[in-house]
């Protein structure tokens, strides 16, 4: 269930019975023909269907994260490091001060990894605590079976290319070779976008939509997972 869907009091009458909370964890970054919330997107959605049976609040995801290199893209954009783990920090203080005690970050964009770092350091400093990180996309079985749809995905392909993602249709479904990724990781914003083009990292930009609701299904299966624990 979203937090936004609910009031304070119902959030103080789930935290007599229960401390498990998500909090999804996006960005605003360019993906190609793709919508540029595409990672916000995903990592909300599949917080609140996994969290939804299991009556787990999933608080609004955080919507900016760390994406320099696609700076000279517009509309995208990027907090600095110190920036992004100092707001981890304060919601996570928030939720500790609430009283939730076990916090599953579910989080859609692959530069966002700083936050799972810091969360060992919080988790340190708070004991008692438990936080989850979750890339929910390079989960085990969710990327077997993208390897098994597909195995030429990556950033602003197919494999981020749902109906929900989509802006328009891909009339031109020419599979774009793969990029050479340690060699964009040296270079600067405005190279980037030269050697990038479009912003697809290689594959086809869509591929039939039951091949990726099938994807879809397991990815919230696993977040779900996730979510149910075990936990410490």
């Amino acid at each position: 269930m979203k937090i936004s869907d609910m009031s304070w009091g119902q959030v103080e009458a789930y935290l007599q019975d229960d401390d498990l909370c998500v909090l999804p964890l996006g960005s605003t970054e360019q993906h190609a023909g793709l919508s540029l919330s595409v990672d916000s997107i995903l990592a909300e959605k599949v917080a609140v269907d996994a969290a939804e049976p299991l009556g787990v609040p999933v608080f609004p995801v955080l919507p900016y994260g760390l994406t320099p290199y696609f700076a000279a893209y517009p509309g995208t954009i990027s907090l600095r490091v110190e920036s992004y783990v100092a707001v981890i920090r304060d919601i996570l203080d928030g939720l500790y001060r609430q009283g939730f005690r076990r916090i599953v970050m579910v989080n859609g964009h692959g530069g966002n990894a700083p936050a799972g770092a810091f969360a060992i350091e919080w988790m340190a400093d708070h004991p008692g605590t438990s936080v989850k990180f979750h890339n929910w996309w390079s989960a085990p079985r969710t990327m077997a079976r993208v390897q098994e749809t597909d195995p030429v995905a990556s950033h602003a392909s197919w494999m981020e290319n749902f109906p929900w993602t989509r802006l328009v249709e891909a009339n031109d479904r020419t599979q774009k070779p793969m990029i050479d990724l340690q060699r964009m990781r040296a270079m600067d914003p405005e190279r980037v976008r030269a050697y990038l083009g479009d912003g697809n990292f290689g594959g086809v930009p869509q591929r039939p939509d039951d091949e990726m609701h099938a994807i879809w299904e397991i990815g919230v299966e696993e977040t779900r997972a996730v979510i149910e624990g075990p936990w410490e």
